[in-house]
């Protein structure tokens, strides 16, 4: 018989940071993880990946997958190379992106390991990567798709829905009824005027919630972001620079497109080369078009927002990027600066003030983005320092995620408050400032938990 206690719920990462998604449920012997994350950003938090899963992989029969990003999917195919067996239970948008997510993953850890030992600028003799495409490719073999809003029977009395979250195409919440008891994981939450994606699901009530805190200590500017980015556009294009965006391949990279192509069709921007510089973009933008129902882009704007760009493929056509002295806009990934062909790119351009580098999302702390956010003159990349004259910009208002008021605007719409309300996937600021708020403007129990602490699960009288 197992021997893990029962009616528990365990925060195994996204506690007390904004990166590294996973809770595990224990109910009745049984364990389900919702979302298996990578831990990225400080180096303390990087270094989790590379620890022995805190419970056998084995012993867990369900992983129930919100959406694909990789702070939220990226540990699976390590999960299933240390021995985890069962299925992955995600919506059909997010199987097709983790399909290009996961393998692409891989691809870069194999990369990044391989450069590391041809330069010799790791601490490690010989550095390997956390998982290859090849187990990437594996992974997902096992995952099993459901529809939104339909309750999944999971055994033992245990049912999941998955619920729109908006935020990303494919994005879930995730409500587990245990029994008579119910948790509900907000997963990452929308905006209510997100430019591409539908709003979150307002939330229903639940005994126990597990909330985001991404931006729960901050407002997004009320201003137009098009107008905002016309206007960067135009002055940096207007003495000669080129403008580097780094961008997350899947959601931020269609937005940006989608506002580009449209400021262009105004002619409110200067008619100069776009390049696309990430095939995994290219491959979602195309995944966008096959599911409108989720978005409300139009076929027309979806269609010019694909038609915008010059699509760059391969590793030679990256390369000659960083050969063309005219004015142009890069967008590649990946959004903070954490690897991928953005960084060759801010190795040949960072240095010359004419150039911009326009930080489109949130920059987790510890990533070289946060870093530029900050004010850093130089990063360090591929072992030595870059420096960086470029301008740096913030755009925060491009943001995917729901700010405070629209957090709590989604909280408000439950008849009861929760039993208690975890607020989590967030910095320590940003996870208590949202903790307060909740408590004292809607009255109800609230507590940011610790990294490895277990819940008791108490069932509702």
């Amino acid at each position: 018989m197992r021997k893990f206690q029962k009616s528990a719920l365990r925060f195994l990462g996204a506690a007390g940071t904004v990166t590294g998604s996973r809770y595990l449920v224990e109910w009745r012997y049984r364990r389900i993880l919702i979302d298996c994350g990578l831990f990225q950003g400080f180096k303390q938090l990087r270094l989790r990946n590379r620890k022995s899963f805190p419970v056998r992989p084995r012993s867990i029969e369900t992983v129930l997958l919100t959406h694909a990003h990789l702070d939220h999917s990226g540990y699976i195919p390590a999960l299933v190379k240390a021995g985890f067996a069962g299925k992955v239970i995600c919506t059909q948008s997010t199987a097709e992106l983790c399909g290009l997510i996961l393998p692409d993953s891989g691809h870069l850890q194999e990369e990044e390991a391989s450069f590391a030992r041809r330069k010799k600028f790791s601490v490690h003799a010989r550095p390997e990567p956390l998982y290859t495409r090849k187990d990437a490719q594996e992974t997902l073999l096992r995952l099993d798709l459901v529809p939104f809003d339909t309750p999944i029977d999971l055994g033992d009395g245990i049912t999941a829905s998955f619920i729109p979250a908006g935020h990303l195409l494919g994005a879930a919440q995730i409500r587990l009824r245990l029994g008579n008891m119910s948790l509900h994981f907000s997963g990452d939450l929308g905006r209510q005027s997100d430019p591409l994606m539908r709003p979150p699901v307002p939330f229903a009530g639940a005994d126990v919630l597990v909330c985001e805190s991404t931006y729960g200590n901050r407002q997004h500017e009320p201003v137009d972001a098009e107008a905002q980015l016309a206007r960067i556009i135009r002055r940096v294009i207007g003495r000669g620079g080129t403008i580097l965006i780094p961008a997350f391949a899947v959601g931020r990279a269609q937005g940006l497109m989608y506002h580009i192509a449209r400021l262009r069709k105004r002619g409110e921007i200067p008619d100069v080369p776009v390049f696309l510089n990430s095939p995994m973009a290219t491959s979602a933008t195309e995944i966008y078009h096959r599911h409108h129902a989720e978005h409300h882009v139009s076929r027309a704007d979806c269609t010019a927002m694909f038609e915008l760009a010059r699509r760059v493929r391969s590793v030679e056509e990256s390369k000659q990027l960083n050969t063309m002295p005219f004015p142009k806009i890069i967008v590649s990934a990946s959004g903070m600066l954490t690897g991928g062909r953005i960084l060759h790119h801010v190795r040949s351009y960072g240095g010359d003030r004419r150039n911009a580098i326009l930080l489109s999302g949130f920059q987790a702390g510890g990533t070289r983005g946060a870093e530029l956010a900050a004010g850093a003159d130089h990063l360090r990349m591929f072992g030595r320092d870059v420096p960086i004259k470029a301008e740096v910009i913030t755009l925060g208002s491009l943001s995917g995620h729901a700010d405070a008021g629209e957090i709590l605007d989604w909280l408000s719409a439950a008849a009861a408050p929760p039993e208690m309300t975890y607020v989590t996937h967030g910095e320590p600021e940003a996870a208590d400032t949202l903790r307060f708020r909740i408590k004292h403007k809607l009255g109800w129990k609230a507590r940011v938990p610790e990294h490895l602490e277990t819940i008791r699960l108490e069932t509702p009288r």
